[in-house]
């Protein structure tokens, strides 16, 4: 009765905690709780959770991940909280249903739908409702994801779909459930290693997958109508070195600007702008790769720092990365707050040396 009088967040956690403990005690004993007892539960810690401070919530978050006992209201509030603290519960709730999760990629934000495309074991309802929302970065999430109860026609619309979503491609080229039929159609949009790869695993005859690729370019070169159905043919090497070829002309030129970094984002083209950051801040593109790849959005933003962006269009810039790699860099919410310390007050220059003293750590 006194921690709940009390409204020290201290008292309050351990109240809650204590709760919890009785919870516990009550599903290991195997005896049903009283139903008016467990509203009253549920109850309290509605209004204990609502009321608790972050840090808190999230402790309570990764107590409460597993068990099966919670309060489904209050998992699925903690499921819509922001993401450090709805995470575990996403990934490992098992209270949490298919129509649950369903709800969740309507309500929740770009971030919560990526969690929810990783989770074990998703179920083929959820599955349909993510590939129905066609969200590029979602989709890549799932296809990184072995447990998924993915139908072949799911994967093949997966593997439709990656002819203009270049990420999907090297996750669907290793999932489990990739058939040898897709695996020939994948086979024509990824680059030499992926290639080998799919043809090692599905023993593809490489002489007649290397006369499919020969045909699709032809096919491509001409601009005949059936060239849709064939896809768009990549080969990594050679679209890298004509992005380098690209950025160095633009630079040479005095084009490469700051404001191109924004418009190649919005064209769709990540490995572009990794390209242009890196020369325009004379930075290694595999510093660049290594800061959007990380778990620290203030890599990236030291780096935009130091080649001039505005702290204002951060915010635009890391949405689009995150849009097309998968999510990445990760940090939530709390991530983009961190970010926001990289814009001074310092110069350009000093934000480019701190960027490179922190890759080579991250």
């Amino acid at each position: 009765m006194k921690l709940a009088r009390s409204r020290e967040p201290g008292d309050r956690e351990r109240l809650l905690t204590g709760i919890i403990d009785l919870c516990e005690a009550g599903q290991a004993s195997g005896e049903p709780t009283d139903p008016d007892v467990q509203a009253l539960l549920n109850s309290i810690f509605m209004t204990l959770v609502v009321e608790a401070e972050r840090d808190i919530r999230h402790r309570l978050s990764e107590r409460l991940a597993d068990a099966d006992w919670a309060p489904s209201a209050l998992i699925n509030i903690m499921a819509l909280d922001e993401i450090d603290i709805a995470r575990p519960i996403i990934a490992r709730s098992p209270v949490l249903q298919d129509h649950d999760l369903i709800r969740l990629l309507v309500q929740a934000t770009l971030e919560h739908q990526i969690e929810i495309a990783r989770r074990p074991h998703l179920q083929a309802q959820v599955v349909e409702a993510i590939i129905s929302r066609d969200e590029p970065a979602v989709l890549t999430a799932l296809a990184s994801n072995d447990t998924a109860q993915i139908s072949p026609d799911a994967m093949g619309r997966l593997v439709n779909r990656s002819r203009e979503v270049v990420a999907l491609r090297s996750p669907l080229a290793r999932h489990p459930k990739l058939s040898t039929d897709l695996a020939e159609q994948l086979y024509l949009l990824v680059g030499r290693a992926l290639r080998d790869a799919l043809t090692a695993r599905f023993q593809l005859d490489p002489s007649k997958m290397q006369a499919a690729v020969h045909d699709a370019l032809h096919a491509a070169h001409r601009g005949d109508a059936n060239s849709e159905a064939i896809g768009p043919v990549e080969l990594d090497e050679d679209r890298e070195e004509m992005e380098r070829s690209l950025i160095e002309k633009l630079d040479s030129a005095g084009q490469l600007r700051p404001g191109y970094l924004l418009r190649v984002l919005r064209e769709g083209r990540l490995q572009l702008f990794v390209m242009a950051l890196a020369r325009l801040g004379k930075f290694e593109p595999v510093q660049i790769r290594r800061a959007i790849d990380s778990g620290r959005p203030e890599l990236l933003a030291l780096a935009c720092s130091a080649v001039g962006i505005d702290r204002s269009v951060f915010p635009t810039i890391l949405e689009h990365v995150r849009q097309l790699n998968g999510g990445r860099p990760g940090g939530g919410d709390e991530g983009v707050r961190r970010a926001a310390s990289a814009f001074g007050p310092f110069t350009p220059d000093i934000a480019g040396m701190a960027f490179r003293q922190a890759v080579g750590q991250a």
